[in-house]
């Protein structure tokens, strides 16, 4: 049975021990100082740590995030530091965990849920479309949902069909949602603690592959910046990155197919060719300013996912580009995205995915002038 859940008010008067563990649990972490070597992991655990020792509102729930920590471990450690009834364990019933966070989302609570794998989430997909997405809406913005709903996402991990999705099109298309997935180590915790923060309610795609990457970043300095941001109302949200500059050719990526990206342009370089590379970060906003600059300026531009091409938010981005970018087009807009066809078997997702030669096969196709 889960635990009983506190109303926002009820919550402000009773957790002093929560409180202090958590205090207790962040000097720890701060002991370390300077840039560390963590994983997209830890980063998200520590945003989630960070997030409910500020705010007791903050409540993460889900199938199996409570002692065990997650299927991947992004929620380790959060039971044992701030008790059962602000991290704890769900029945295996994704649309009564949606709809339950809807309630308390409607009543003061900022809650976390997470949707374990992907196609996990689809039980809950009418909760999402037709209350998340509408609430604010539906009531004439009395009523805000301040939730995130956590889905890790996409291929790479030798995973079977129902655990390696890429369903951020569904979400995208639901007018109402905000739709985040973070490529790095630092934006992992900048993006998940600002979407803790935000009124609305946010799809936060977590690209599993990448739960394992490592980067040199400074905890105290990103928790430094959400502080100085939050102070003055700033935010990354609805803001794409440029990942490596360049000057032939854009690739615009988002999520998982980042690092793809990076790799092709770092191959493309030793060829002599300069490609520049977009991370799109926040595909709902979207930052059109940040990508159509780039074409603008190169002229040329792959858009590369591991989700299906039809009608896809792929799709979106070349129709979006070429509206804005016609005239300083040089060629049409190529693609590099997963084919139309049900996620494959583990031992042939890597013809599945997006890789380095099909990209570079892409940018070879953009009609180059001899």
């Amino acid at each position: 049975m889960s635990p009983t859940v506190t109303t926002s008010s009820e919550a402000n008067g009773n957790v002093s021990a929560a409180t202090a563990r958590a205090a207790a649990s962040a000097a720890a972490v701060q002991e370390a100082t300077g840039p560390q070597a963590i994983t997209m992991a830890k980063a998200l655990n520590t945003a989630l740590a960070d997030a409910m020792q500020a705010d007791p509102s903050v409540l993460v729930f889900g199938e199996d995030v409570g002692m065990l920590g997650g299927v991947f471990r992004i929620t380790d450690g959060l039971t044992k530091t701030f008790g059962q009834q602000r991290c704890f364990d769900t029945p295996l019933a994704e649309s009564g965990i949606v709809g339950m966070a809807v309630g308390m989302a409607m009543n003061g609570m900022r809650p976390v849920v997470e949707m374990q794998f992907d196609a996990f989430a689809y039980p809950a997909f009418q909760q999402i479309v037709s209350h998340v997405a509408k609430m604010h809406n539906r009531t004439k913005g009395a009523l805000k949902l301040p939730m995130v709903i956590r889905v890790p996402y996409a291929g790479g991990i030798g995973g079977v069909e129902h655990h390696c999705d890429s369903s951020e099109s569904y979400y995208a298309h639901t007018a109402g949602l905000k739709v985040f997935t973070p490529a790095t180590v630092a934006d992992a915790y900048r993006m998940l603690r600002e979407a803790i923060d935000s009124d609305d309610p946010v799809m936060f795609m977590e690209p599993k592959k990448l739960y394992w990457s490592k980067d040199l970043v400074d905890l105290a300095d990103l928790r430094a910046q959400h502080a100085a941001n939050a102070d003055s109302g700033t935010s990354s949200e609805g803001k794409a990155a440029v990942a490596r500059p360049g000057t032939d050719a854009t690739l615009i990526a988002y999520g998982p197919s980042v690092p793809t990206a990076l790799a092709a342009a770092a191959a493309a370089a030793e060829e002599g060719r300069s490609l520049e590379v977009i991370d799109v970060r926040s595909i709902v906003p979207f930052d059109d300013e940040t990508v159509c600059a780039s074409v603008r300026k190169t002229g040329r531009a792959v858009v590369i996912a591991e989700a299906h091409g039809f009608a896809s938010v792929s799709s979106e981005i070349v129709a979006r580009v070429q509206e804005r970018c016609f005239h300083y087009l040089a060629a049409p807009i190529r693609r590099v995205t997963g084919f139309d066809i049900p996620y494959p078997a583990p031992k042939l997702e890597h013809y599945y995915l997006p890789g380095v030669d099909r990209i570079l096969d892409a940018v070879d196709d953009l009609q180059w002038e001899n």
